[in-house]
C-alpha cells in the first residue's frame, strides 16, 4: 500500500469509529429528550385516523 492510501484507510478509520464514539458519549450524557415543541400532545382518538384503501 502507498503512503496516501493509508493516510486515507487511517482518516476514514478515525471519522467512522470516531462518529460512533462520540454518538455513544452523546447518548450516554442525554439519553432522552426533555423538551418537546408545542402542539404534540396525543389525545388517543381513533376515529380521526386517516382513511386506509385496499390497492
Amino acid at each position: 500500500m502507498t503512503g496516501i492510501a493509508i493516510t486515507f484507510l487511517i482518516f476514514a478509520i478515525v471519522i467512522v469509529w470516531g462518529g460512533l464514539v462520540v454518538s455513544a458519549v452523546f447518548l450516554r450524557r442525554r439519553p432522552e429528550r426533555t423538551d418537546y415543541p408545542p402542539g404534540g400532545e396525543d389525545d388517543h382518538r381513533e376515529d380521526a385516523a386517516p382513511i386506509e384503501h385496499d390497492t
